[in-house]
């Protein structure tokens, strides 16, 4: 079939085809768009798994519990990941990187609005908890389809002396998009009555998402698609292939590099959904004071990451994702106190904590991708990224409550500090990663 199939692609090329070459600040603005469409799905689904479908979804259990089994339907789209970027990467080498984005984008798109018309379990009983969970795995599919390779490309064409900048440019997407998810939750919790948010207040964040998915494809599409990148793909290797060739040949570099960044992935989630798990079902706070905190300290995230990119070229990226493990480390055993501190507490532990997330996750697709050679680099940047998220994020928020439940707030500061320790290991291990 080829690339050119879908009518959204040929309206891409008829764009394109009146325009001059692509740039590389194009490049950028594509990888930002669509890393932020892909974040904010993430953030508001993981906001509402928090506040609305434990009393949506799980009204029959207590609190906690539902809260719980939410998790554990949250975890399942890093579950799906991996095998999404399989059958994607076969619709790939098939069809072209154009199809293949147009369906996993469309599927994407389908899975989250279908969230915005669940039914509660009142109104359907358990089929409610089965259709939540086939749009989370929907979800988790199309996000594995949705590598573009554009993130790869423009690490390729870095200068030498500029790879940690050009490093943290598709890490913006997720301040950005946590930013947005919160403050549109923040403002349906705050002006809404209980009875009109938990109807349909909850619901407009996931009509947004499908929206923002419909921007970010056209948005990808016009630069993946014409002539001029799909020569640079072509010249580059970002070539799908196989994802057991790719496996025989460089599996050891997969397996590193998803531990890798384990430490800033632990905390993404241990500043982002936990601590509002926490501060929902422990504190009086309500959920949409603490969702500003976070918009709050997004966007010292968001001013972290760019500094990352400025840091890691001066002190290197592997110096500096081995220093924020180490902060990261030091982090995990006051982060309790913070937490449990009251409303200054938890913003000097949001604001921190996302200062330290922010240096490291800038970095962290740094680790993810270098090393592959260039004919593997594609698939194992895909595959390695799925692990480290699975490995490192898809069940941190429900450890995280399972332990801090049971065991007090310092159990899950142990959690984080494994995921640091994981982090040092892997750079120890391999000497090449983060060059």
């Amino acid at each position: 079939m080829g690339s050119s199939t879908t009518a959204t692609e040929r309206d891409a090329r008829l764009v394109n085809a009146r325009d001059h070459r692509v740039n590389p600040g194009e490049i950028a603005i594509g990888v930002i768009i669509g890393r932020t469409s892909e974040f904010f799905d993430f953030f508001v689904y993981a906001i509402a798994s928090v506040i609305v479908f434990p009393k949506l979804v799980f009204p029959y259990l207590d609190p906690l519990t539902g809260t719980l089994w939410s998790f554990a339907i949250f975890a399942l789209a890093f579950v799906a990941r991996p095998v999404g970027s399989m059958l994607f990467m076969a619709i790939d080498r098939a069809h072209g990187r154009g199809a293949k984005l147009t369906l996993s984008l469309f599927l994407l798109g389908t899975s989250t609005v279908a969230i915005a018309f669940l039914p509660s379990y009142e109104q359907i009983g358990a089929a409610a908890i089965w259709l939540l969970a086939a749009a989370r795995i929907g979800q988790g599919l199309a996000l594995g389809g949705a590598w573009d390779g554009l993130a790869s490309l423009l690490a390729l064409n870095a200068p030498e002396n500029r790879r940690g900048w050009y490093a943290m440019i598709p890490q913006l997407g997720a301040p950005i998009g946590l930013i947005v998810a919160s403050a549109l939750f923040a403002y349906f919790a705050g002006n809404l009555s209980a009875e009109d948010f938990f109807s349909w207040g909850w619901r407009y964040p996931f009509f947004v998402a499908f929206a923002i998915n419909v921007v970010a494809l056209f948005a990808r599409l016009r630069i993946v698609v014409t002539p001029e990148y799909t020569h640079l793909f072509e010249s580059r290797e970002l070539q799908p292939v196989p994802v057991t060739e790719m496996l025989r040949n460089e599996g050891m570099r997969v397996v590193l590099g998803a531990f890798a960044p384990l430490a800033s992935f632990a905390l993404f989630h241990m500043v982002t959904v936990f601590p509002l798990s926490w501060i929902f079902l422990y504190t009086q706070d309500t959920p949409a004071d603490f969702l500003l905190i976070e918009v709050v300290a997004g966007f010292f995230g968001l001013g972290a990451i760019i500094a990352s990119g400025w840091i890691a070229d001066r002190i290197g990226r592997r110096t500096l994702l081995g220093s924020c493990a180490a902060a990261i480390a030091v982090f995990s055993g006051v982060a309790p106190l913070l937490l449990n501190g009251g409303p200054l507490g938890e913003l000097v532990f949001m604001i921190v904590g996302f200062v330290i997330l922010g240096l490291s996750f800038g970095q962290s697709s740094g680790v993810v991708t270098s090393g592959f050679t260039q004919r593997y680099r594609y698939t194992g940047a895909a595959i390695t990224s799925d692990l480290a998220w699975l490995f490192g994020a898809g069940f941190a928020p429900l450890v995280a409550l399972v332990l801090s439940a049971n065991y007090g707030l310092f159990s899950a500061g142990a959690y984080l500090l494994s995921g640091a320790v994981c982090t040092l290991l892997a750079l120890w291990l391999n000497k090449t990663l983060a060059k």
